[in-house]
């Protein structure tokens, strides 16, 4: 399965942080590439110095045009799936719907215009009450996916995290 996302917009300064935090858990959930309208211009920089450390080919993409991303990966056979607090329960999408072999996932900052809402083939409800675009990216993710890519080793790292009950473990390999 190929997934990527498209982050819409950003909301002032402080939402650096958080467009970093979607970056990387898109990269760390499996994603291959995420798509943002507005980011911090040192944000591919960080992915790209994750990449080196902790493995994969992960791609931080600032893309001023998320309506032309949405559009081309349409266009290329993907799957659209807008994650909105208003959409069809998550539950019932995984029940009913296979998982397309190449899927867009679109979060959003703020506001999101609607013609979002009708680009998507899929608008997915994570959840019926109010929750940051990041928590719904993870959750989707990780259920979409049935948790198998919490067990995938990425080519080229030259460090890995090993998991302790207590501590911190990470080795250089």
């Amino acid at each position: 399965m190929i997934i990527e996302v498209v982050r819409l917009g950003q909301r002032l300064v402080r939402d650096d942080r958080v467009t970093t935090h979607a970056a990387l858990v898109s990269r760390a959930f499996g994603a291959s590439r995420i798509y943002m309208s507005e980011a911090a211009e040192d944000i591919p920089g960080t992915i790209h110095k994750m990449n080196r450390a902790w493995g994969g080919s992960f791609e931080a993409v600032v893309e001023p045009d998320p309506f032309g991303v949405i559009r081309r990966k349409k266009d290329a056979g993907y799957a659209v799936v807008h994650l909105t607090m208003y959409g069809r329960a998550l539950n019932e999408y995984l029940k009913s719907e296979d998982a397309p072999d190449k899927m867009l996932v679109v979060i959003g900052a703020s506001k999101v215009p609607p013609q979002i809402y009708r680009l998507a083939d899929y608008n997915v409800a994570v959840g019926s009450q109010p929750h940051s675009e990041i928590a719904a990216l993870a959750v989707f993710l990780d259920r979409v996916q049935g948790g198998s890519q919490l067990d995938r080793a990425l080519e080229g790292a030259t460090r890995r995290i090993i998991p302790t009950e207590f501590g911190k473990r990470v080795v250089d390999l």
